[in-house]
């Protein structure tokens, strides 16, 4: 985040916006991660991926709620299921066994969902602003993840020990999930249908899946052409949106 955020130092017009606008982007960014990454340390990293995959599925779902002008059709709920089952079929490999003694996990993980869906359906909502204020987002999100850091024990010590190896991942995924990919989510919230995005985004595990495959050599199994055939049918079916059925904007 700190990465993505530095195009902020030099784009001073990424920091013109209201400040419940900012809120709005700390809050979703920084308050994911904060959620996603507690989630991952108290739970089986399966089965909270499994619960981290009901955000497209809830951006479908709350967008009437949230939007004006926006309503569902079966089919919107339909595909976004249809994703939610590929998705859990890759997370579990079919196999999935969800414990009471990891709840905290289990809930923190459900928040963290809630939280990017409401996130991204309401950077529609607010004041309209440019793509490029996601730096600011990610500057300020940077901020209070190392402030959590500091507080929870951790030293600036830890950090220098970091090997080279260690930095180039860092400044990959910084670059990469970490960074790029928030600024082409929010291009694609303003161009785009929330509905349909939320059923396109199950292709998310899928191309990731497809990556190990490729470059992990990672065996294809009857699980994973199952989970293949969901998700692919569930962005047909989600993303056959008419534009008539867009009331307003």
């Amino acid at each position: 985040m700190m990465l993505s955020g530095a195009f902020s130092l030099v784009r001073r017009s990424a920091w013109r916006i209201p400040l419940t606008t900012l809120a709005v982007g700390v809050g979703g960014i920084f308050g994911y991660h904060f959620l996603y990454f507690s989630a991952m340390a108290l739970a089986p990293a399966v089965e909270a991926s499994l619960i981290n995959y009901l955000w497209p599925l809830l951006i479908v779902v709350l967008s009437p709620l949230v939007l004006a002008g926006y309503r569902l059709r079966p089919r919107h709920i339909f595909g976004a299921l249809l994703g939610l089952a590929g998705a859990g079929l890759i997370a579990t490999g079919g196999h999935l066994s969800l414990r009471y003694e990891y709840l905290s996990g289990y809930l923190m993980m459900a928040g963290a969902a809630l939280i990017w869906a409401l996130y991204s359906l309401l950077t529609k909502r607010v004041p309209h602003f440019s793509t490029e204020s996601v730096a600011a987002f990610c500057a300020v999100s940077g901020l209070l993840a190392l402030a959590f850091y500091l507080l929870s024990g951790g030293s600036l010590v830890q950090v220098q020990a970091l090997s080279a190896h260690d930095w180039l991942v860092i400044v990959l995924c910084g670059l990469g999930p970490m960074g790029s990919a928030f600024f082409f989510w929010d291009a694609a919230l303003k161009r785009g249908d929330p509905r349909r995005i939320g059923s396109l985004a199950y292709l998310t595990p899928l191309l990731s899946t497809l990556n190990l495959v490729i470059f992990a050599r990672l065996p294809l199994t009857p699980v994973s052409f199952a989970a293949m055939a969901l998700i692919i049918s569930g962005a047909l079916v989600g993303s056959s949106v008419r534009s008539d059925q867009v009331l307003s904007n």
